[in-house]
């Protein structure tokens, strides 16, 4: 379950919301061009006063992020992050600029009012390696959890392809994952097999989620 516990420095959390009622929180490619954009440029220290003006201008470098960025889903109804907190109270800052932005730029295109997430994000306190690493598998593999397909399948953005070395663009620090498997596919292998494990734990009601440290929605 999500703990309520304050963020420590330099440790790792799994981040998630999903959208009021379960709605949709990306329509189409438009909205979650524009998540990811907010993904990264609002993870900054510097003030990001007008995200337009930021993605128009080549010129403007944001650095000193507030966190850093692990693994990411983007699932049509509800996000994962894997963060670590380099900067004392970066998380909860991130996720203020980014659900703030990003409900500011939805309701606003899509003429609505309101809340677009389900109340303040959820955080669960990574303890121990083994359940970084499967936390990772699960974020990085999430539309599979979910058995997201077909067109819905299209929605979904997710950090696997660049830690299976297929997108250019570099939005995680993949190393603390990544550097402690020998080459790619070993990664792969270990993500496959940890699917196989959540599956059945999600399966079972009777089973004991905590062993994978996930709240399960």
């Amino acid at each position: 379950m999500a703990n309520r516990e304050k963020i420590a420095l330099g440790e790792y959390y799994h981040i998630y919301n999903r959208g009021v009622d379960k709605r949709s929180i990306t329509k189409d490619g438009k909205d979650i061009e524009r998540f990811m954009q907010s993904l990264e440029f609002f993870n900054s220290k510097e003030p990001v006063i007008s995200l337009r003006e930021v993605i128009s201008d080549e010129n403007i470098k944001l650095k000193d992020s507030l966190v850093e960025i692990i693994c990411y889903c983007l699932n049509p109804n509800h996000y994962h992050f894997l963060l670590k907190e380099i900067e004392e109270g970066g998380i909860s800052e991130f996720m203020k600029r980014l659900n703030g932005g990003y409900t500011w730029y939805f309701n606003n295109r899509h003429k609505r009012s309101g809340s677009l997430f389900q109340g303040v994000f959820k955080s669960v306190h990574i303890k121990s390696n083994e359940q970084l690493l499967h936390i990772s598998a699960y974020i990085n593999l999430n539309n599979r959890v979910h058995k997201i397909s077909g067109e819905t399948a299209e929605k979904v953005r997710s950090s696997w392809g660049e830690y299976m070395g297929k997108l250019g663009k570099k939005i995680c620090n993949k190393e603390i994952i990544l550097g402690q498997f020998k080459f790619i596919k070993e990664y792969k292998n270990f993500t496959e097999s940890s699917l196989v494990k959540i599956l059945r734990l999600k399966k079972d009601k009777d089973s004991p989620l905590m062993l994978i440290g996930e709240h399960l929605f």
